[in-house]
């Protein structure tokens, strides 16, 4: 609450309520918040001191301002280095973050002429098909469809491909991931991966295909990803 009788500056008073119920998930990335008038009105004070708090919140990144649409909670981009081998989970978790993962579809599959070349395998053997949709803090992040070699990982169930896949494939096959392969472009959702995602068709997404290699340059899996492009961003460092 507001404590006028406080030597703390009520707008610093109000910053500090609004990061709290931002902290605590009260107020989630992407909610609108509460007008000037409201808070003003809520807590009994000047609509200029709510504007300074407001501004100032602005400022620091925690809120963002859409003109004729309001004062919404700041999305805040999750940062994802192509510069060190991790898997969505382990990423999650670095930032704090609760991973999940829901399987939509779990197939074996024949390996056609692309998934053969991809994974290094004969055209025709079986390879496991999951398609996946990751969570971070119950927030759907990416849309995934996961390939592996049956041979590879051949008691792979749906069940196990609701943890990490890529720490089941190291203990399985005796192989670490080693290095990988990325390719990354911008696009729009369409059907599928927006209602997956949870955003209109059209929204912007971040594609990005891997290929996961063995220090012997054997393919371990190959996946494609789709991420909402409003909580994603890859960061590389490059040296000369």
């Amino acid at each position: 609450m507001i404590n006028k009788e406080s030597p703390v500056p009520i707008y610093f008073q109000l910053e500090n309520l609004i990061k709290e119920m931002i902290d605590t998930r009260e107020l989630k990335p992407g909610d609108v918040v509460p007008s000037e008038r409201e808070y003003a009105e809520k807590y009994g004070i000047s609509r200029m001191t709510v504007r300074q708090a407001m501004n100032n919140l602005t400022s620091e990144g925690y809120l963002e301002r859409k003109r004729g649409k309001g004062t919404f909670v700041a999305i805040k981009k999750l940062e994802q280095s192509l510069n060190f081998l991790t898997s969505f989970s382990e990423e999650m978790r670095a930032r704090g973050m609760v991973p999940t993962t829901k399987v939509l579809d779990f197939n074996i599959i024949s390996a056609d002429k692309f998934m053969a070349t991809k994974l290094g395998i004969e055209e025709g053997s079986p390879v496991y098909e999951v398609t996946r949709l990751r969570f971070g803090d119950d927030i759907p992040i990416a849309y995934q469809i996961f390939y592996t070699s049956v041979d590879l990982v051949p008691s792979l169930t749906k069940e196990m491909a609701e943890q990490s896949i890529y720490r089941y494939i190291e203990r399985e096959s005796g192989l670490s991931f080693f290095s990988a392969e990325h390719e990354i472009e911008a696009k729009v959702a369409f059907q599928e991966e927006a209602k997956a995602l949870g955003v209109k068709v059209g929204h912007p997404i971040l594609y990005i295909s891997r290929i996961g290699y063995s220090e012997n340059e054997k393919p371990l899996e190959y996946a494609e990803s789709y991420f909402r492009g409003d909580y994603y961003k890859v960061k590389m460092k490059i040296k000369g």
